[in-house]
């Protein structure tokens, strides 16, 4: 198991090089979205709309943080349980998202979506929302902000640490 800094603009150039295990921290840009916002963006997508965001070669976070204080940019900002988007991480997978962040195991659709589309799931740790908080250098409300804390933000993070779950090849820390 390696250790990496990486920037989430190079997505393309690392994300089939990870192995599970790999402890990441990632800068650059990423995106939050909840189940609330995932079942925008499939609406969006049956209805022949544009995601608010170009997905491809992009990194979803689970999250919806809490409002910013003492000078951060976003409040606590810890990972929800990552199974609750499995029903719609296939189709996103097969538009180019490339990453997702969260907490939990994957069921086998989004396995064989990660294989087929060779991309990375990426753990982070339930309960250390302040610490990832630290991370977070700006947050941009992009989409449905009627949804709150749960709506899509851009982040510009640095060095924000995550564990490799499961890599491109489907090895995955919960099978190990």
């Amino acid at each position: 198991m390696s250790e990496y800094f990486l920037d989430t603009n190079n997505i393309n150039e690392w994300a089939q090089t990870l192995s599970a295990g790999d402890k990441v921290y990632l800068s650059g840009a990423i995106y939050t979205a909840r189940d609330a916002a995932h079942k925008n963006f499939i609406n969006l997508i049956k209805e022949g709309e544009s995601l608010p965001f170009d997905i491809k070669n992009t990194v979803i976070y689970y999250a919806g943080p809490t409002p910013a204080k003492n000078g951060l940019a976003v409040g606590s900002i810890g990972p929800t349980t990552s199974s609750r988007m499995d029903v719609f991480a296939p189709q996103l997978l097969s538009l180019g998202l490339k990453a997702m962040i969260g907490k939990g195991d994957r069921n086998k659709d989004v396995y064989d979506a990660i294989i087929k589309n060779k991309c990375v799931y990426f753990a982070a740790i339930g309960g250390a929302g302040a610490l990832y908080s630290c991370c977070v250098e700006s947050c941009e409300v992009v989409a449905f902000p009627h949804l709150g804390c749960e709506s899509v933000k851009k982040l510009i993070i640095r060095d924000f640490p995550v564990i490799v779950a499961i890599d491109s090849t489907g090895k995955s820390l919960y099978n190990l």
